[in-house]
């Protein structure tokens, strides 16, 4: 290489240098930013959080507490939307015909507790509370009975009603826990062929849930493995047991039961 090539080209390599130090260090392009979810919760009381206390005063009647697990998600996670209309005592019609508005197809994920109101489990449990262990059989197998005959419909229009407003949305269907703890700490109430029998419906209402949901393409969280040791009649229940000054908040999660039991659940299926 001739002499004025290597000037030439070292004078090059002395501008690059220049240009560089001129405009600082070099950096490696920023990462996309992550879209914010569009998120909501129906469903029942179980998804209102009856029996956490720190309700909001919109929607009164609902009784949507602040400590449920969908508000606890949305604090914790800052959704683009969050629409909250999950409301106590809810059964599959009423979702269908009052809480749908906010899905859309821009809706990310949905999540819902429903199918225990459809059953009758509050008449249930203000049976079982009486004096009379073959009333209380009696109120849980006509339960199941309906579980098995026409929930898996109710739930099944349900299910289509919300793929079809939400197509893309990511839906988390959670499931009941168990009430009793078996054998446990308490000393009077139901006896144990009865929380056993309770118990029982609980799994047969999980299993159709879980089911009809799988068919549609959700995802179904299980309660029950998340309350496991906190039931009533454990040292520290998560749920509520016959409260007779506040009937409503009887045999609902407690605050503790949504931040510590169902909050996990969605956190880990979202």
């Amino acid at each position: 290489m001739s002499r004025s090539r290597i000037a030439s080209y070292a004078a090059s390599l002395l501008l690059a240098a220049a240009a560089c130090t001129l405009a600082g260090p070099v950096r490696a392009p920023a990462a996309p930013s992550v879209e914010a979810m569009d998120y909501v919760a129906l469903g029942d009381s179980y998804s209102a959080g009856v029996g956490a206390g720190s309700y909001f005063t919109s929607g009164a009647d609902c009784l949507r507490s602040s400590l449920a697990y969908p508000a606890l998600w949305a604090a914790a996670h800052a959704p683009a939307s969050f629409g909250f209309t999950a409301c106590n005592g809810a059964r599959t019609s009423d979702v269908m015909a009052k809480q749908l508005g906010p899905l859309s197809p821009r809706t990310d994920l949905v999540s819902l507790t429903v199918g225990g109101s459809d059953s009758g489990f509050t008449g249930v449990m203000a049976t079982c509370v009486l004096p009379g262990t073959e009333a209380c059989l009696s109120a849980v197998a006509k339960a199941r009975s309906f579980m098995d005959g026409t929930l898996p419909g109710n739930l099944d229009r349900l299910y289509s009603a919300i793929r079809s407003k939400a197509p893309d949305a990511h839906v988390v269907v959670l499931g009941y826990p168990h009430l009793y703890l078996l054998h446990g700490t308490c000393s009077g109430g139901l006896a144990d062929t009865e929380r056993s029998a309770l118990n029982g419906a609980v799994d047969e209402l999980n299993s159709v849930i879980a089911e009809r949901a799988a068919d549609h393409g959700f995802t179904f969280a299980d309660a029950r493995t998340s309350f496991a040791g906190h039931e009533i009649c454990s040292s520290t229940p998560w749920l509520h047991s016959v409260d007779w000054l506040d009937l409503t908040v009887s045999y609902h999660p407690t605050a503790p039961g949504q931040s510590l039991g169902y909050l996990p659940l969605l956190t880990g299926a979202a």
